[in-house]
């Protein structure tokens, strides 16, 4: 692991006027508003139709198709969306198009009734996870590609900008969601949930006229080099043809960025570095899959949920973030990462003392403030740690490689929290604290592999 040199926090802090990091924002913002529709609003609606926490949170399944994402990167670094591209950019225009169909897909949710069709409201729902996983992919790459390789304070910094920005997308499009909501059911509209998400669809919508102000880099040697990779390939494989030509593509495409980041760690860091990935936020997962059910279930309204667990929290976010980003470029990531896994230990026996006691709003005030401090911490540290880890040939591919290893211990693990919820009897508490304990393993991996890591902060 490199050392880490030491600046003043002005001269950290002075990073964030960059012109750059207000686009991050935007683009961070983009990234994280999908994750409304389809965990907090989903599981509520669900919850408030009747169905059982089972249900729910089996229903989360959708969510794994971020971890296989970077099957699909490299189409997403190559092919070009017509009209799109040409109009907005190779990056703009993925975004574009993915955004567009979230919103069909909100239209499609508008007529649906959760009990009468679950099976076809889930498949919308899987459709806008692919969708929402496929925008991630190039939204990444383009937050990347706003920093050049040799700014390694800059790429902490707009780590931390673009956690802020997905924490503004989820926590203050959370908040419209749940007063929306709340309103259209105090007005006694049956529906009010499908009408919810037509006014989803707007801000959507809005998102995509911000859009047009981030700057895409136009000059890259990216498919310059992978074209290369593929001709090398080509000739490795002998006669030129269709099926060698697919062949040297596949393996260019997919194999190039898992091969180069073998060689570029060795295999045992490599493997010690994706085992902690897998694993770093998996009862963080489990805890946030089910929090919004727990909160309901002790007895808070949307409202209070509201203001407390997403506005309150909002606040607490960008200012732990922004903070957790200087950390970062002070300490390093390692470091941070430590800190915050420990803080997500203590943050969890929070919730479970909240649990045990019974509805508190002064509790769970100091509760979620401690989650969203943790939740600051832990995200900008690790997406800086993934961020100095990509090779730039394969920015796309190898961040959403890594990026979907992570979400893969969150997503497919975490699905069965609510079943864990019901093997319990109800026992929120003991939930808790076996959340605290999932937390162990990644740092015992991290503990390993710390003093040799190549990255360079």
């Amino acid at each position: 692991m490199s050392s880490v040199q030491k600046t003043s926090w002005f001269e950290s802090l002075s990073v964030y006027k960059d012109i750059r990091m207000l686009r991050i924002l935007l683009l961070g913002s983009i990234s994280g508003f999908p994750w409304v529709l389809i965990a907090s609003s989903l599981s509520l609606w669900l919850k408030e139709e009747g169905l059982s926490r089972s249900t729910i949170g089996w229903a989360g399944l959708i969510f794994a198709v971020y971890a296989f994402n970077y099957l699909w990167a490299p189409l997403v670094d190559r092919i070009q969306i017509p009209f799109l591209t040409k109009k907005l950019g190779h990056r703009r225009g993925w975004i574009v198009l993915m955004q567009i169909i979230i919103v069909i897909c909100l239209l499609i949710w508008s007529f649906i009734n959760p009990t009468q069709n679950l099976a076809l409201l889930i498949s919308v729902g899987l459709v806008i996870a692919i969708a929402s996983a496929t925008q991630d992919i190039t939204v990444d790459a383009l937050r990347i590609e706003q920093i050049r390789e040799n700014e390694g304070k800059s790429m902490a910094a707009g780590a931390a900008i673009a956690v802020v920005g997905w924490w503004t997308g989820y926590k203050l499009g959370g908040v419209v969601a749940l007063f929306t909501a709340e309103l259209f059911e105090n007005f006694g509209i049956a529906n009010y949930w499908q009408i919810t998400f037509l006014v989803l669809g707007i801000i959507i919508i809005l998102m995509n006229i911000g859009l047009l102000f981030v700057h895409e880099p136009i000059e890259t040697d990216r498919q310059k080099n992978q074209k290369e990779t593929d001709r090398l390939i080509g000739e490795k494989l002998g006669s030129r043809n269709l099926i060698t030509n697919f062949i040297a593509y596949i393996s260019g495409t997919i194999g190039g960025p898992i091969i180069s980041f073998f060689k570029k760690n060795g295999f045992a860091i490599a493997i010690g570095i994706l085992g902690f990935v897998f694993l770093f936020k998996v009862g963080e997962a489990f805890m946030g899959r089910m929090s919004i059910i727990f909160y309901k279930e002790i007895g808070f309204s949307k409202g209070q949920i509201a203001i407390y667990s997403k506005g309150l929290g909002w606040i607490t976010t960008v200012i732990f973030t922004l903070l957790g980003g200087i950390m970062a470029m002070r300490a390093g990531t390692i470091k941070t990462m430590f800190f915050a896994g420990g803080l997500m230990a203590l943050t969890n026996l929070l919730f479970a003392v909240l649990a045990w006691t019974g509805k508190s709003e002064i509790l769970f005030a100091i509760a979620v403030i401690a989650d969203d401090i943790t939740a600051a911490f832990a995200t900008v540290a690790f997406v800086a740690f993934i961020s100095l880890l990509v090779d730039r040939t394969y920015t796309a591919t190898q961040y959403a490689l890594l990026a979907s290893i992570g979400t893969a211990g969150r997503t497919t693990l975490a699905s069965s929290s609510g079943a864990l919820v019901d093997w319990l009897n109800g026992d929120w508490g003991a939930f808790f604290v076996l959340t605290t304990i999932m937390v162990i393993p990644s740092l015992i991996c991290l503990w390993i592999i710390k003093n040799r890591i190549k990255i360079g902060e």
